[in-house]
């Protein structure tokens, strides 16, 4: 008896260790490490967003001026027709994910019903001093599913105070909590650190700032020179560096002392996530003015091959005009701009590929797929196998298929990794490199000249980290003039010069001096 109760145990423990081996060799590898920095939740939504209307509108647009001087009076202010429903509308219908209002411009008038000061529309004649245009939007992007952003000028020309540090600190921080208080959820505080010659000397607490508006507003992106959730880009042109890394180190950089080359480009040695966001107008000026006319689509899509596809978030200033509106002519190249990209990018030429890659994490785990970069989510994603050298996606069309765009994402949310990268086609029988690239993020568009083929290859050359990468689409542009090599083309072209560029000494260098190609 003793015998068959030993030997049903042994093989009940046998059955045990065998369920077990079964049980080991089906357990998950787990995801890659991501590599630091990485975004927060709040970033990620913002660069998803991809791009967010910006609305200058006061006492300027009716006084036919950029920089008021403060003194103009509060009568000016009456739009006749004023509709923030029209202007979201537009945004809705335009691809604008987000509009970000000047509640105050540099000449302190505040579009808000303000208990810190009478220099505001309560002082207006429209709507008898009893309007509020900050409400007014906050409760049209909330009808047409957007999201609020706020600009509050630090640099005030009407408020006594301004010049004594501490009050107008205080002021300030009294305005800012009450637009933070009243309109619901806030996606966006916009500030800079303008200030014209002749203005008073003071400091502003930007720490202070700061933690407060985290503080009343826990989900907000703050933009400024150098974040310390997005920053400038450098430029009021809208245009990124070909090389732009959402890496940076904020305690290298002074706000309204910005770099522009550091701010442009980033920094593949930053500790910090702080992406870059391109402001620029549709007009030449940030207020509306009778004078002026809009720019085309055709250089709008420019602007965004130059922002959204350099791995930035484009912010395009939209103004308001003297009635309140905007205006019929900046609507009508808003819609142009947006069949153009719709026209273009509505067709990946690629989606039925097939793809296959040097490896796949996991020995072929299908989490880290090779045919996930046809998805475009960032969600989803090739991760080659650990310690390799070689990182490269093959692509077979099924035909011959013709164009002229590259798109190429990384899954930020694991950080940035790519420092360089090259696209080969086979050409007339060989293997010949069409694209020669620096960093990705979450988004890179490179434009050239059109080229036919069946296959593709994506090599990585170069990368903080194993490279892992989450789209790769083909498309056609039929609107962009691709039949010549651009600059920013001809400095990617030159990809395997090794480049060495010293910053300023506050602002540290790239990788120990030897970086990708600008």
């Amino acid at each position: 008896m003793r015998t068959k109760l030993h030997c049903c145990f042994h093989l009940s423990l046998l059955l045990t260790i065998y369920a077990l081996c079964l049980s080991s060799s089906s357990l998950l590898i787990p995801p890659p490490l991501p590599i630091l920095p990485i975004p927060t939740a709040s970033q990620l939504t913002w660069q998803q967003s991809e791009m967010a209307m910006f609305l200058h509108f006061g006492p300027n647009t009716f006084t036919d001026s950029e920089w008021g001087t403060g003194h103009a009076d509060p009568s000016v202010f009456c739009p006749a027709s004023l509709d923030t429903w029209q202007w979201a509308r537009i945004a809705k219908e335009t691809g604008f994910a987000r509009m970000v209002l000047t509640t105050k411009h540099h000449d302190g008038f505040c579009l808000w019903p303000s208990a810190y000061t009478n220099y505001s529309v309560q002082s207006s004649p429209w709507l008898d001093g009893q309007g509020d245009v900050v409400g007014d939007l906050a409760a049209a992007v909330e009808e047409f599913g957007l999201e609020l952003g706020l600009y509050l000028s630090p640099w005030d020309r009407h408020e006594p105070c301004y010049g004594n540090t501490r009050d107008y600190n205080e002021y300030y921080l009294g305005q800012m909590t009450e637009l933070l208080t009243r309109y619901g959820e806030i996606k966006e505080v916009w500030l800079d650190g303008a200030k014209g010659e002749g203005a008073k000397d003071m400091d502003y607490y930007f720490d202070r700032w700061f933690k407060l508006i985290h503080q009343l507003q826990p989900n907000v992106i703050i933009f400024s020179d150098d974040g310390p959730d997005s920053r400038w880009v450098g430029d009021e042109a809208g245009v990124a560096g070909s090389t732009c890394w959402s890496l940076f180190n904020i305690s290298d950089v002074e706000i309204g002392h910005t770099v522009e080359e550091y701010s442009k480009q980033g920094d593949p040695k930053g500790k910090d996530w702080v992406p870059a966001e391109c402001d620029v107008s549709i007009r030449p000026g940030w207020f509306w003015h009778s004078s002026e006319k809009p720019k085309s689509a055709a250089t709008l899509l420019d602007i965004y091959y130059k922002s959204v596809g350099r791995n930035c978030l484009l912010i395009l200033n939209v103004p308001p005009n003297t009635s309140g509106l905007i205006s019929n002519e900046d609507l009508q190249v808003l819609k142009e701009f947006t069949n153009i990209r719709t026209a273009i990018f509505s067709k990946n030429q690629a989606e039925n590929a097939t793809v296959c890659a040097s490896s796949v994490r996991g020995n072929g785990d299908t989490r880290f797929d090779a045919s996930n970069v046809l998805e475009e989510s960032i969600y989803s994603y090739w991760a080659p196998e650990e310690g390799r050298s070689e990182w490269v996606l093959s692509l077979e069309l099924g035909k011959f298929i013709s164009f002229n765009v590259l798109q190429v994402q990384e899954p930020i949310q694991m950080g940035q990794r790519v420092i360089r990268f090259h696209l080969d086609a086979i050409v007339d029988g060989e293997y010949k490199t069409i694209v020669n690239g620096t960093t990705i993020g979450y988004k890179r568009l490179f434009r050239f000249p059109s080229v036919e083929t069946r296959f593709l290859r994506l090599i990585i050359d170069e990368a903080r980290a194993d490279p892992l990468i989450s789209f790769v689409g083909l498309f056609v542009d039929s609107f962009s003039n691709t039949n010549y090599l651009n600059e920013d083309d001809e400095k990617s072209s030159k990809i395997s010069t090794v480049v060495r560029r010293r910053w300023p000494r506050r602002h540290g260098q790239f990788l120990g001096g030897s970086t990708a190609a600008m």
